[in-house]
């Protein structure tokens, strides 16, 4: 690169080689949450494996634990999951006696799911993994600062619901945003 474009690429944030229009890779916020994501996961993962059950699993057993009772589609989105993948996940869960449906009188289409007593007594038992590990967390970073990245992350997730739109090629409009994560746990 001659040195007039490495002064260019300084001043605008772009790394050297990267289009013109898209900022540093190292500024990528979903690469930045997702390397945070992973840093936090890495003291998780091998208790869950511990006890044979997957992130996506868990993260299920969790959000019925909260709340009991969570028809499918409020649980795909309190867990961050596609209805496919939650479709695939379920049947596992159910087969092992983690959890339990059962359709909504009212509309046979419509399904409800809760945890079964072994899915809390599994959850029960991985509680004081998962609290060591929340406490080397605030070890590390610092409770005041943990909580303050609680109080950020909520914040974004708020500023950015609904869902900024993108127009779709065919210039129909983008399909109503669904509550987000944090609207079904306080509802």
């Amino acid at each position: 690169m001659r040195p007039e474009r490495a002064r260019v690429a300084a001043r605008s944030g772009r790394v050297a080689g990267e289009r013109p229009g898209l900022r540093a890779f190292s500024q990528s916020l979903p690469m930045a949450l997702l390397r945070a994501r992973e840093s936090v996961m890495r003291g998780f993962r091998p208790g869950l494996r511990d006890h044979g059950v997957t992130e996506q699993q868990w993260r299920v057993l969790r959000a019925l634990a909260a709340r009991p009772g969570l028809e499918l589609s409020e649980l795909a989105v309190a867990t961050c999951l596609r209805p496919p993948s939650l479709s695939r996940i379920l049947p596992d869960l159910e087969a092992r006696g983690l959890i339990e449906r059962r359709a909504v009188a009212s509309d046979m289409r419509r399904a409800i799911a809760s945890p079964t007593r072994a899915g809390l007594d599994l959850i029960a038992r991985h509680a004081p993994q998962s609290q060591a590990i929340y406490r080397q967390i605030e070890e590390r970073f610092g409770r005041e600062r943990l909580e303050q990245l609680y109080a950020l992350l909520g914040a974004l997730e708020q500023a950015l619901a609904p869902p900024l739109p993108l127009l779709k090629r065919n210039g129909a409009r983008p399909a109503p945003a669904a509550r987000s994560a944090s609207e079904i746990g306080s509802s």
